[in-house]
């Protein structure tokens, strides 16, 4: 059989032709779908340029559909969300960073175009403006599921998130719990106050189970167990939109460790009792408010409704404000909820708690998360012990 050639006299090869308008031409068959395909361009040069670089993506099991290479990285960042199976919470907190960082930039670029030098863009923009590097890792954990998806799909293949990071952002600041004499500061302050000091109980109950704001709001009578005296940790309680609207929800904690039952201390058996007595004095418990069929709240406001995570910080806030009021000499810390938290993880790993029952009682996913807490406690008691040492030494000279 006689070689083909084109108007320029120029053999082509199997598949190749040259139409009528002076295009060029290739047809191939899918090999998955067993149809025929074809590609275009202006001139042979070029088409065949586009061969060698279908017959690569054909050999490294690339989707070569012109749809499939359409796709953004926002467009798999939904479908990520539709698959992967997490709470609403989640999924919420999940679209808010992306919403905030990533649509609007490498989001709208095809996911065939993303290459690592667009990752270590994005992440050195964000740098610049000052994110924490803790929430530019959480961008990178979110970045590279989604685009590894694309892998599995035969679309691309490579992920291009993959080995590229490094200490973008600014260094988180070192959680700080209350010292041992801050804390009874504190809860001698909530004592003697008249206005605050009915928030005694709720915090006695902070610092003496160490759960997180979502878990203590989201408290109901029927998971405090006053005989048996023991807390049972099965939900948080969120205020966000999940497309109905801002109100309050109820989510299931993001782990499987988050749902446990912590024992009461005396101190925090007496601080439920006198939260209940609290409730009745003032007459919050009458009509009880109902979330996603959930009522009998613990902490409840003047309108018998939950208390919300962002109240309780306020509420810490300005008790800090009214100590530094009254003695402005001796200056109070800032404190958070998850200051509270912290404290009480503090507190029972100073006293040698066993570490996995402490992961347990925090509700850690992770036991690296509690070794943090010792590991910052014995490397204060070393330098203490050297200093000790050294003094000790000076002494005798």
């Amino acid at each position: 059989m006689a070689n083909r050639k084109d108007s320029r006299n120029r053999v082509l090869r199997k598949g190749e032709s040259e139409r009528s308008d002076g295009r060029y031409m290739y047809r191939y068959t899918d090999a998955k779908t067993g149809k025929q395909k074809s590609i275009y361009a202006k001139d042979l040069p070029e088409l065949r340029a586009k061969e060698k670089a279908l017959e690569h993506d054909l050999e490294n099991n690339v989707r070569t559909d012109g749809n499939a290479k359409k796709l953004t990285v926002n467009d798999f960042f939904e479908r990520y969300l539709d698959i992967k199976e997490i709470s609403d919470s989640t999924k919420v907190n999940y679209r808010s960073a992306w919403e905030n960082h990533v649509r609007d930039s490498i989001g709208q670029y095809k996911v065939v175009q993303v290459v690592p030098s667009d990752i270590k863009k994005l992440y050195s923009d964000l740098s610049k403006q000052g994110l924490a590097r803790s929430s530019i890792k959480h961008i990178h954990n979110l970045l590279h599921p989604v685009l590894e998806m694309a892998v599995d799909d035969e679309i691309i293949n490579r992920n291009p998130v993959k080995s590229v990071w490094s200490d973008y952002g600014r260094e988180a600041e070192e959680k700080k719990a209350l010292t041992l004499a801050q804390q009874r500061r504190l809860m001698q302050f909530l004592k003697s106050d008249s206005m605050y000091k009915c928030y005694h109980p709720m915090l006695t109950i902070m610092l003496g189970t160490g759960v997180r704001c979502g878990e203590l709001v989201g408290l109901t009578w029927d998971d405090v167990d006053l005989e048996k005296k023991e807390i049972k940790i099965r939900r948080t309680l969120v205020y966000k939109d999940y497309g109905d609207g801002l109100k309050l929800h109820v989510s299931t904690p993001k782990t499987k460790s988050g749902v446990r039952t912590i024992p009461m201390s005396d101190s925090v058996y007496n601080a439920f009792t006198e939260q209940k007595e609290l409730n009745t004095l003032l007459g919050r418990d009458r009509n009880e408010f109902e979330v996603e069929g959930l009522r009998n709240f613990v902490f409840i406001t003047r309108n018998s409704r939950p208390l919300l995570m962002n109240s309780v910080n306020k509420i810490l806030t300005n008790i800090v404000k009214a100590i530094n009021a009254q003695e402005p000499e001796e200056p109070f810390p800032p404190v958070s909820a998850h200051t509270m938290r912290h404290t009480f993880c503090t507190r029972m790993a100073e006293n040698g708690m066993d570490i996995k029952v402490l992961q347990h009682i925090m509700g850690h996913a992770n036991i690296n998360i509690t070794m943090q807490v010792y590991n910052h406690i014995a490397d204060s008691s070393r330098i203490e012990n050297e200093l000790a040492r050294i003094n000790a030494l000076a002494v005798k000279f």
